[in-house]
């Protein structure tokens, strides 16, 4: 298929709000030794930096729509753009939030954008945010502005984002039309004290040794069981870490299902991994799966992204929560317990983009909000050091990579180093306008075979059959 045909088809699956599976990962609430700068992609926008920005509007809108799944860049931006006072005076600031649950999120945005260009002046869409396993859906539409083109952002500006963050968000023509200010390379987090019983040590650089590759990482399965030990806990686990390294994308030129070997590796790992014990046969985000990373857990490790460590598997290793007045602090659950190493592939998981909604007649703010949250290198190391998250600015981590932070979490280690060495290595050639509906209805179609209620050939053509009444357009 041309790449303008695949234009086409994008933009009519936009106004058609054909329903994508709702991504399952919790928003982010949601680089090499010393991180080098972002390798160049040659897909990245290529703009003078000298260039212009449009002249703002002679009169801008006062009130400001930013539609969204959950509250966790609300906070961001309440914390880094409202509160140090750069909004506009008399601007209100009306969030449009709708959970992705169902896919009611994309089904809402999809429907306000069709409605954009006749809505009024104050119920148009300005910002909207997006997720990477749809982000091409959008990205390669007439919905969103060029940041560099149309917004006024310059190559400057974004000069230190890591270039995979924008190669999500760049469209088939070469325009950039999202930025984030996240940056989600994956780890492998382990119990400390685990480690040590099962390899004698929980020094990360000796236990990644140990997790260096597929082959490695099985063999400390087979040791930990022994020990009476899971490995993972259940059948998601490990799949990011296979899925982003597929050597092509889910469909090729001729709208054909392709499933690359690494996605069947994953299948035969953890068919292995559920016969022998391995894992706890849990699925991502379900009770056990929680249950496994705290106090009573006996789970070796988890595969994680930034978000994931710092938000999820931090709350979930508490013994009292600090909803009921629990602190964050060692002697808490197994807080503290927990050390990162880079396990045995490279990977990311997660992240959201910011989107500039054709039509929004608040370009100047729009503008100030990506420059800020996505670009300021202040302000990206602030939201690190306040956070511990990982952002999107490559000098400001590195920063923070080579000084003494650390994270009483992961026992005093600087997990920002490691994420620092991962996100240069992160490559997005291979992602698919349909990467989420296939990569979550593989998993959810192997669970069966999993459990030994189907064979694998059964709960591949269950999955065929489901992906295909959900794409159409696609064929085995």
């Amino acid at each position: 298929m041309s790449v303008l045909k695949k234009v086409v088809v994008l933009i009519v699956v936009l106004a058609m709000a054909v329903s994508v599976a709702a991504c399952t990962t919790p928003a982010p609430v949601t680089p090499s030794e010393s991180a080098p700068a972002p390798v160049e992609s040659s897909t990245a926008p290529s703009v003078d930096p000298s260039s212009p920005s449009p002249s703002p509007q002679a009169e801008e809108g006062k009130v400001f729509r930013i539609a969204c799944w959950n509250e966790e860049f609300k906070s961001r931006f309440a914390d880094y753009f409202e509160k140090p006072g750069k909004l506009p005076a008399g601007v209100t600031v009306e969030w449009m939030i709708t959970p992705s649950q169902n896919n009611a999120y994309q089904n809402k945005l999809d429907a306000d954008l069709l409605n954009q260009a006749s809505a009024a002046a104050d119920q148009k869409i300005d910002m909207f945010l997006i997720e990477a396993d749809y982000a091409l859906k959008y990205v390669n539409s007439e919905y969103t502005l060029d940041v560099i083109g149309d917004v006024g952002l310059t190559q400057d500006d974004i000069k230190d984002q890591y270039k995979y963050t924008q190669e999500i968000a760049t469209d088939a023509n070469g325009k950039l039309k999202g930025v984030t200010w996240q940056a989600t390379p994956g780890l492998f987090a382990y119990r400390r004290s685990i480690a040590k019983d099962v390899l004698g040590t929980d020094d990360p650089a000796a236990v990644q040794q140990e997790l260096a590759d597929w082959d490695k990482f099985d063999a400390v399965a087979a040791k930990a069981h022994d020990k009476g030990y899971k490995m993972l806990s259940g059948f998601d686990d490990s799949y990011r870490t296979f899925s982003n390294n597929v050597s092509a994308p889910w469909v090729d030129a001729n709208d054909k299902i392709v499933i690359d070997p690494n996605i069947m590796r994953w299948v035969d790992q953890t068919k292995t991994y559920t016969d022998k014990g391995y894992n706890n046969k849990s699925i991502l985000w379900d009770s056990q799966w929680n249950a496994d990373q705290g106090p009573s857990g006996k789970v070796f490790g988890f595969f994680y992204s930034t978000w994931g460590i710092n938000f999820t598997l931090l709350g979930n290793s508490l013994a009292k929560p600090t909803a009921e007045g629990g602190k964050v602090e060692v002697g808490n659950g197994v807080y503290g317990d927990y050390a990162v190493c880079q396990g045995p592939q490279s990977y990311y998981w997660g992240g959201t983009w910011i989107c500039a909604a054709a039509g929004t007649d608040n370009m100047s703010l729009v503008r100030d909000i990506m420059k800020t949250m996505t670009c300021d290198k202040a302000t990206m190391k602030q939201i690190t050091v306040d956070t511990q998250d990982y952002t999107n600015n490559a000098a400001a981590m590195n920063e923070i990579a080579t000084s003494d932070f650390k994270f009483d979490f992961l026992g005093g280690q600087n997990h920002i180093a490691l994420f620092a060495e991962a996100a240069p290595k992160i490559n997005m050639k291979n992602i698919s306008p349909y990467d989420q509906g296939l990569n979550e209805s593989i998993q959810t179609a192997m669970h069966d075979y999993f459990n030994g209620k189907v064979t694998k050939e059964q709960a591949l053509e269950n999955w065929y059959t489901a992906i295909i009444e959900k794409y159409p357009n696609l064929k085995k």
